[in-house]
């Protein structure tokens, strides 16, 4: 196991790494630069372009600003913003739970319930609940975010008023403790119902599949022959090995979620990355968003570590591949 465990963090390190010159590669060759934006785009002073562009580093050849920046990293520094000129590690922890408190609970609820229907509608093939079941996960599937998002808000906040439209925190509160987590919580539900109903149809499909394709092979069978109790071959045969796609699943779903949640986040005006990554993009704030594809990364490769993890203690055969 501790084999398996170090050769899964070092690989993780590996892709951290990768994403990180892919990232760097792709934001400096893009046509733009902050300069400009900095100095203004009507008639800058080249003075003013040249004394920036040398300030940031940007004069230098590609290979040798990548470098700094690494140097830069390994210090514990993710460097200042160019825009605001603020700590990136600051902006960055302002907006990195929000995201994750709704990208990490919507996935969640996702596996459980689209798990658990995909399983009950496995064991009822062909039944009024597994027909509707199958065609509304399809209608989900193919709904976009945003829509979703602005008919939930048009119905339950603005129809019937029992969410909030928009926001983490009631504004005209000053809300603490208890008070405080019930707040943002209750600002939770629209945006978390989104990113939950989206989901919820790959891991019902994906739980249904494998649970209809194991209970269809010869050793099920077997067992049902010499007259095994069928709530002990399901228990200890069926659900231990159709769980496991679904715990695959579940990592990937979480990296699309992570990148993915901007658009939800812009409609319910979430305080998360969605917005600040959006700046940064159209700011071209290079540090701003090296440290945003950082912190995706890490948290994308830790959430497959652990994934990884689990998967082998379901079925310890993973474990010395």
């Amino acid at each position: 196991m501790r084999r398996y465990l170090v050769k899964r963090i070092l690989s993780g390190i590996v892709i951290i790494f990768i994403s990180l010159i892919i990232s760097f590669t792709l934001i400096h060759t893009v046509p733009g630069d902050p300069i400009t934006i900095l100095a203004g785009q009507d008639n800058p002073s080249p003075e003013m372009v040249e004394a920036l562009t040398q300030k940031y580093g940007l004069d230098e050849p590609l290979p040798v600003q990548f470098m700094d920046y690494i140097k830069t990293l390994f210090q514990g520094d993710l460097g200042y913003s160019i825009v605001s000129d603020a700590p990136v590690a600051v902006l960055i922890l302002e907006k990195v739970f929000p995201t994750l408190l709704l990208a990490l609970t919507g996935v969640l609820l996702a596996v459980l319930i689209g798990t658990l229907l995909g399983i009950y509608a496995a064991r009822r093939k062909g039944s009024k609940f597994d027909i509707v079941a199958n065609g509304l996960s399809y209608i989900f599937d193919s709904t976009p975010g945003f829509w979703l998002g602005l008919m939930l808000i048009l119905l339950f906040a603005s129809t019937i008023k029992i969410f909030p439209t928009a926001g983490m925190v009631n504004l005209r509160e000053e809300y603490t403790g208890f008070a405080r987590v019930a707040d943002i919580l209750y600002h939770l539900c629209l945006p978390l119902i989104t990113v939950t109903l989206i989901q919820i149809p790959k891991f019902f499909r994906i739980a249904r599949s494998s649970v209809i394709q194991i209970i269809s092979e010869d050793f099920i069978t077997t067992f049902k022959a010499v007259g095994m109790k069928e709530s002990h071959i399901f228990r200890n045969y069926v659900f231990k090995n159709a769980i496991l796609p679904s715990v695959t699943l579940f990592g990937i779903s979480l990296a699309y979620v992570l990148g993915g949640i901007v658009i939800v986040e812009i409609v319910f005006a979430w305080p998360g990355m969605g917005r600040l990554l959006m700046d940064a993009i159209m700011k071209r704030d290079y540090p701003l968003l090296m440290g945003i594809y950082l912190v995706l990364a890490v948290s994308i490769s830790v959430t497959m570590i652990i994934v990884d993890i689990v998967y082998a203690i379901i079925d310890p055969r993973i474990r010395y591949k």
